[in-house]
């Protein structure tokens, strides 16, 4: 049930995100929506599995130690250990499913929902009166802003354009105008008649008029085209192909014996690049795997502490889960963050919450069933 009302609130948020402006403009098909949760569902398994898990426990065992059946429990001769074996079974059962999803499906679903978020923009934008709304002010466009009173099939009324560059900003406001797209070439085409143009530089503004400014944009530029998946979207086994690639790129010649100072820099500045290009796709790849033990790890500290708090209050049990998480993630951020400095071995700060949060469940567990908690 936990994981389910974290997936709930994780798929929420991320449609929110991502879909917003797409349900907004009305041109949103029930196969679409259908297909993005069914390729978002995995994806955000990756982090509600461990999450809901460590919430499970911490709120089965407070109500069973609130409950007295600890106590019960132990009068009958039955360890902690020999109860919580099974749990802790069902923890790795769940690692070995996550490290399936962080590795393999999550990426693999993540890019398919990307492709399709942009399939559906690109169809959209190949509407001539889809790709300027009513009412709606439309940032598309790199360096623009649209709005437009009236759209009737392509036919506008009330048109207003604000561009921004470096040096200069422009307005311009049209009572009419046409759109249309050029399939062929992948452009759309805006013409504004009677316009009316304001431009700033610096602290000159020019006033002039056109009976006619055709403006033309690329598709491409537009729809931010798919190409190659980003590093946080490839699976375990694409970046080990990626890593191999670029280290083959910049493999280094065996250093001769009598090489002079100038060359030795320069193969140290090599390497050094090397080593900066390479050190991000060794973070994703470990956390990809320093992720999956995570189950483990939340079940380790989610059962003393679940005992110890001795309450039965849901909420109780949530707050604590959500403190734990913080914690755990707070490292992988940390760990990301520094991905572009191979210095600090930020792949390997990935590892630390794994073996921070077995060490001290470990502890806790020791003690637990020693005597009461």
């Amino acid at each position: 049930m936990t994981v389910g009302v974290f997936t709930f609130v994780l798929l929420l948020g991320n449609m929110l995100q991502q879909i917003l402006g797409l349900l907004v403009s009305g041109h949103v098909r029930p196969g679409l929506l259908i297909g993005s949760v069914a390729l978002l569902i995995p994806w955000v398994w990756v982090f509600a599995l461990p999450m809901g898990f460590l919430t499970a426990t911490l709120l089965v065992f407070g109500r069973f130690s609130a409950d007295q059946e600890l106590t019960a429990a132990r009068a009958s001769g039955v360890s902690l250990i020999s109860l919580i074996t099974p749990v802790l079974l069902l923890s790795l059962l769940c690692c070995g499913i996550s490290a399936w999803i962080n590795m393999q499906l999550g990426p693999q679903c993540r890019y398919a929902y990307k492709k399709l978020i942009f399939q559906a923009r690109t169809e959209l934008a190949n509407k001539a009166d889809d790709t300027l709304p009513e009412g709606q002010y439309v940032r598309d466009f790199p360096g623009y802003i649209f709005y437009v009173e009236k759209n009737r099939g392509g036919k506008l009324e009330g048109i207003r354009v604000y561009q921004r560059g470096t040096n200069m900003q422009m307005t311009i406001i049209a009572p009419t105008g046409q759109i249309e797209t050029d399939i062929t070439n992948k452009q759309i085409i805006l013409n504004l008649n009677d316009a009316s143009i304001v431009r700033f530089n610096g602290s000159h503004v020019y006033f002039d008029t056109s009976r006619n400014v055709p403006m033309k944009f690329d598709l491409n530029t537009m729809t931010n085209q798919m190409g190659k998946p980003r590093i946080s979207d490839m699976t375990f086994w694409q970046l080990q192909l990626e890593l191999r690639d670029l280290e083959e790129s910049f493999a280094l010649p065996p250093s001769p014996a009598t090489s002079t100072d100038e060359l030795r820099t320069q193969l140290r500045k090599v390497a050094e690049r090397r080593q900066d290009l390479t050190e991000p796709i060794r973070v994703e790849m470990h956390r990809e795997i320093a992720f999956s033990f995570a189950c483990f790890g939340f079940t380790l500290v989610g059962i003393p502490l679940g005992i110890r708090v001795h309450r039965r209050e849901t909420n109780i049990g949530v707050a604590i889960a959500l403190g734990l998480v913080l914690i755990y993630y707070a490292f992988f951020m940390l760990g990301e963050s520094l991905s572009a400095r191979p210095e600090f071995a930020p792949h390997l700060i990935l590892w630390l919450p794994n073996f921070i949060f077995q060490a001290v469940g470990a502890v806790l567990l020791w003690r637990g069933n020693r005597g009461p908690a």
